[in-house]
């Protein structure tokens, strides 16, 4: 049938069809597939790889209105960055429910806000609609304290005047405005369960990690990495860059010692605790254990109390310390793990992926903890602004090595976004000799660490005399505002103040001398 026929080929070519393989192609390669994987069967995929190829059938159907809810769980960096660009472009409607902050800034244009029941809506990314609402949340507070007084006042005057013939009229008209005035609700985020990571009992000297010319993987014959001359410092925070498959989580298990190098060596501190965190170990929990018992294994000699204090350490209320693990929701369960790893106060925290199932309040409470932790922090995570908050250096794992990445995130987001730029010589050829120059990038920035050494060192004696003097005048503060200070002898209280007076102007010149050493230290190191 003629007719039949011109009507199908109408109908493919309105659908595309011609550029279906390609857009597939192009959809899944985005989401970190290879060309192997992409024709191989689904059925050799692990869990969350399928879920990439589900979420790669959804983009290409290009619906009229896109559902995504929470589509970046299971991807990496790269996939995430591919994944913004590609919403930011879709020719259609979309509905994204997210936690991941920059997703929300780069690739919706308004947030609709669930709170108490009720749906606001708001124009403009994620960061615009959190500065409305603190905006709304500090008006809604000054209307509140506002008719509280007025309120106060009302009260007031009907108790005063109420029993009083001449002002009973006015005391019954002011009794019906009170009973007419609209309480104001003000607005109030729900409470932000804190991490806490324990200290380290000791401290390390630098480094605590140590390589040279280090290769790992799980067959000698066939190396996942090899040539890593890296080192790690105790207050280091490295995020690690770079696709799955190309190596960052068997990098991580041979810092943390659970893999051996093939060959070179790999020196790590004596007595270095490290604490490792990945989203596999959550099956690890034990179901029927509560967070309490879990804890418990922990303390066998502690009291139910100090067992207590210490499941509430890690941001769990008292009724979610005697939930079993298989009833705690996912961000709960890795909470619980995160407690767990970091138990005994770890020198190196190793965290792969952490954010997942985290909502962006949880994610900006582990923010502040890993700000708070001293010790040194590995991140193997898709969440830009964890790595833009907590992360001074960034490593990229590619090309079978790992190595320094001489940039930021926002140069490596264009690097995934537009492809790597081919260096050419004035001759037009490539470059030659990339090995040897890429060793003499590793050697001089091991020697330009070496020789910062110095300066990370005054710096952290300037922060324990900051610390101590702050201290000292919190401690003079209060023996100045006890009045039994002053009842005896007068030149004790004027010791006091001068002594006060000293203290601050030493704080105000330590405060000087931190920064002016910080400020040289950032300029050695861009150097």
């Amino acid at each position: 049938d003629p007719t039949r026929i011109a009507d199908i080929q109408m109908r493919l070519a309105d659908i595309d069809a011609h550029s279906a393989e390609a857009r597939a192609a192009i959809i899944l390669a985005g989401l970190g597939f290879d060309e192997a994987t992409q024709a191989g069967p689904c059925s050799a995929l692990s869990g969350g790889w399928r879920m990439r190829v589900a979420l790669a059938a959804v983009l290409f159907a290009e619906p009229d209105l896109l559902l995504l809810d929470e589509p970046t769980n299971y991807l990496d960096l790269e996939g995430t960055i591919w994944l913004e660009s590609y919403l930011a472009r879709y020719p259609r409607s979309v509905l994204l429910i997210s936690h991941d902050r920059d997703l929300l800034n780069k690739s919706v244009d308004s947030i609709v806000h669930l709170d108490a029941g009720k749906l606001t809506y708001y124009r403009g990314g994620y960061d615009r609609f959190n500065r409305q609402r603190r905006e709304q949340q500090a008006l809604q507070l000054k209307m509140k304290k506002k008719q509280d007084d007025q309120r106060r006042h009302m009260e007031e005057f009907v108790e005063r005047f109420r029993s009083k013939a001449s002002k009973a009229r006015q005391a019954q008209s002011r009794l019906k405005a009170l009973s007419k005035l609209e309480p104001i609700i003000s607005l109030a985020d729900s409470t932000m369960l804190p991490f806490s990571f324990p200290e380290p009992a000791k401290k390390l000297a630098p480094p605590i990690v140590a390589m040279e010319n280090a290769s790992v993987g799980y067959d000698p014959a066939r190396p996942v990495l090899t040539g890593l001359d890296l080192r790690i410092d105790d207050d280091d925070r490295i995020a690690l860059l770079g696709s799955n498959g190309n190596g960052k989580s068997t990098f991580a298990k041979l810092i943390a010692g659970r893999l051996d190098p093939f060959s070179g060596s790999v020196r790590r501190a004596h007595n270095m605790q490290v604490a490792y965190f990945a989203q596999h170990q959550l099956d690890e929990l034990k179901p029927d254990q509560t967070p309490y018992d879990h804890v418990r294994e922990l303390m066998r000699d502690a009291t139910e109390a100090q067992t207590r204090a210490r499941v509430g350490a890690m941001g769990f209320v008292r009724t979610k310390m005697d939930t079993p693990a298989k009833n705690l929701s996912g961000g709960e369960k890795a909470r619980l793990l995160l407690g767990l790893a970091t138990f005994n106060g770890a020198h190196l925290l190793i965290l792969d992926e952490p954010t997942n199932h985290l909502d962006i309040d949880s994610r900006e409470a582990l923010v502040q903890a890993l700000a708070d932790y001293s010790g040194a922090v590995i991140l193997i995570t898709h969440d830009q602004h964890l790595i833009e908050a907590s992360a001074d250096r960034l490593w990229l794992v590619a090309n079978g090595t790992t190595e320094p990445f001489d940039g930021d995130v926002a140069d490596y987001r264009r690097l995934v976004v537009e492809g790597p730029r081919k260096k050419k010589s004035s001759n037009g050829a490539a470059p030659q000799n990339r090995k040897v120059a890429a060793q003499d990038r590793r050697r001089n920035a091991a020697d330009a660490r070496a020789q910062t050494a110095a300066l990370r060192k005054k710096i952290k004696e300037t922060e324990s005399l900051v610390a101590k003097l702050q201290k000292e005048i919190q401690a003079l503060d209060s023996r100045l505002a006890d009045t039994t200070l002053y009842n005896g002898d007068a030149t004790k209280a004027a010791d006091h103040a001068r002594a006060r007076s000293d203290a601050t102007k030493k704080l105000a010149e330590a405060e000087e001398t931190w920064l002016k050493l910080s400020a040289e230290h950032e300029t050695a190191q861009a150097d």
